[in-house]
């Protein structure tokens, strides 16, 4: 059973999930982004010598932070505005430090803008402030670029930090791959996401499902369906959920996989996860193909209960069909009677006929036959009349029998249909030759 994804819908899942599955603006003060500041500390580098700060440009500074610290943005903003009046009086690193504070100011007035063009200034100072405020600077320019939808200034600073960086851990890899994802561009995004979770597995760090799920996506959107598949068991294994057992099942039935498919999508039954029409409908279609009819019957069973599954003409004829090939056919009569009630042709009456008939209730498969043909679209007409005159003929109304399989017999020469001809033909001279018998046999008593 093929089933596709539907990419709108893991195109949206994986929107959201961007917004959220990339460390995003650690903690900001005005000495700058908190952000792997452990990577500084892998090796050791040589002390990079700045202009040093001066007790008056570290008042002005401490006296924004209190401000900063009441949330009176106004006075914070004030307090530095006044010191860089005065920037001709300060070295590089004193003017960079006044322009972080500002920009950590219209941070936290949502200013992304604002703080956006005062970072740029702290990162233009380069190597005349520290370097941890340098590379936090950059990183923080990176991600907030990517807020404000910048996404060349995104990859821009993000690979400037990473080559002053040393040994970076997975996160800038695979912020780097939702940029490129944001640019369309699938194929550096996903060398960026392969190498950032490479990164996590080689440290033991963890990988999130939102990671997994993005490289997952992008896997999709190359229609690279085996990586697809590899993703997907790893997502189902390590956060079983709903959506990821539904798409896994999706891609196998799309591939061919149909047994797997079937496989995955009892399992997410097991677990309680299927909760559309679609889930239970396409489950209890491949349990038919794969011969386990009873257990489809159930799934759909088990659908209508939760009303996921509606009552249709449609979905009870498969339950019946279902409840039919198991044997089952008390169950199968009563659902294809509930069915023919709202069907608008006369296919589940021309079922319930011969399930009537194998259950030798001849009167219902009379009646059945009958509205099969009164309602009409039947796929052949005279095996519908052949039934209807079986069940005459056993309940020995050999006359209308016989009529019956005229019609049979008339049917078929319409429709070319000469083993039909034959078989109606034989039920006519046998149907005659027996009510031959009944005759002679009546005078014969009388």
């Amino acid at each position: 059973m093929n089933i596709r994804i539907n990419p709108s819908l893991s195109a949206l899942a994986v929107a959201l999930l961007l917004s959220t599955g990339t460390p995003l603006l650690g903690e900001l003060g005005y000495k700058g982004a908190s952000v792997q500041a452990e990577e500084a500390k892998a090796k050791k580098q040589k002390t990079r010598r700045v202009p040093s700060m001066s007790e008056t440009v570290y008042k002005k500074l401490g006296a924004g932070q209190e401000a900063i610290d009441l949330k009176d943005y106004a006075t914070a903003l004030q307090v530095i505005n006044d010191a860089l009046e005065r920037s001709k009086r300060y070295n590089l690193n004193e003017v960079a430090n006044l322009h972080n504070m500002r920009g950590y100011i219209y941070y936290l007035q949502d200013d992304y803008a604002g703080a956006i063009r005062e970072y740029k200034l702290v990162a233009a100072a380069g190597d005349k402030i520290p370097e941890g405020l340098e590379t936090t600077t950059l990183y923080t320019i990176a991600q907030l670029s990517y807020v404000q939808e910048n996404y060349d200034d995104a990859l821009k600073y993000m690979e400037i930090w990473i080559g002053k960086a040393v040994n970076p851990s997975a996160a800038p890899r695979i912020f780097l791959a939702t940029v490129y994802y944001q640019k369309k561009d699938y194929d550096l995004a996903v060398e960026q996401m392969e190498l950032g979770i490479k990164i996590a597995q080689e440290r033991g760090t963890t990988i999130t499902e939102q990671n997994w799920s993005l490289l997952t996506f992008l896997y999709f959107e190359k229609e690279d369906w085996p990586k697809v598949i590899d993703t997907l068991e790893i997502l189902v294994e390590l956060f079983p959920k709903r959506e990821h057992w539904v798409r896994l099942a999706g891609v196998y039935g799309q591939e061919g996989f149909e047994q797997k498919q079937m496989y995955a999508l009892e399992a997410a039954y097991t677990a309680g996860f299927l909760e559309k029409s679609t889930d239970f409908t396409n489950l209890a279609g491949l349990l038919m193909q794969e011969e386990v009819p009873y257990r489809a019957a159930k799934v759909l069973v088990a659908g209508m209960k939760a009303e996921a599954v509606e009552r249709s003409a449609k979905n009870l004829r498969s339950l019946g069909q279902a409840y039919q090939v198991a044997q089952e056919v008390d169950s199968a009569i009563d659902i294809f009677e509930e069915a023919a009630e709202l069907s608008d042709d006369g296919k589940i009456f021309e079922r319930l006929s011969y399930l009537y008939l194998e259950d030798d209730q001849y009167d219902r498969c009379v009646d059945a036959a009958s509205g099969a043909l009164d309602k009409g679209g039947l796929r052949k007409v005279q095996s519908v009349h052949i039934v209807k005159g079986m069940c005459l003929f056993n309940q020995n109304k050999l006359k209308t029998a016989r009529t019956s399989f005229s019609n049979c017999r008339r049917v078929a020469r319409v429709e070319d249909d000469k083993a039909n001809q034959r078989i109606c033909g034989q039920w006519i001279t046998f149907i005659d030759r027996e009510s031959k018998r009944q005759e002679l046999l009546s005078a014969a008593s009388g």
